[in-house]
């Protein structure tokens, strides 16, 4: 990352990395901005809160959360990212209390999963549990016990 800065003097200094040998008259701000990543397995989940330069993109967030370090099987290159469920590029700038998500492949085709429920004769119900068993009368079973 470059930096640059002002001294009293008025005469600009740019250095890269580390360095500090222009820092003892002059300061440097390098704007920070908060966000989180995020990166969820069926086994596991992982939030990480973290500050980056206010000029971040998506790929230098999650290279600075560690995720991919305890993730190996994540390959940043073909790996789908967002910002709050809305897919984007890995150089999509990033604004203060993004989360940034990292999505894993379907497993199975949705239409095709829910084919095979219907065919089954299973039902959903709303929020993803199971439907409730209805007796023959067409009762749930809580409705008869009553």
């Amino acid at each position: 990352m470059q930096l640059s800065a002002r001294c009293s003097a008025s005469w600009p200094i740019r250095w890269w990395g580390h360095s500090a040998n222009a820092l003892t008259r002059c300061t440097v701000t390098v704007e920070r901005i908060s966000v989180e990543v995020v990166y969820a397995r069926p086994d596991e989940q992982l939030v990480v809160a973290l500050q980056v330069a206010s000029d971040a993109t998506l790929q230098s967030a999650i290279e600075q959360s560690g995720i991919l370090q305890r993730f190996p099987e994540i390959d940043i290159e073909t790996v789908k990212v967002g910002i709050f469920g809305k897919a984007s590029p890995l150089d999509a700038a990033l604004n203060p209390g993004d989360r940034v998500e990292i999505y894993r492949p379907l497993i199975a085709d949705p239409k095709e999963a829910r084919k095979k429920r219907a065919a089954e004769g299973k039902q959903m119900t709303k929020g993803g549990g199971k439907a409730p068993e209805s007796g023959e009368d067409g009762e749930t079973e809580a409705a008869a016990e009553e």
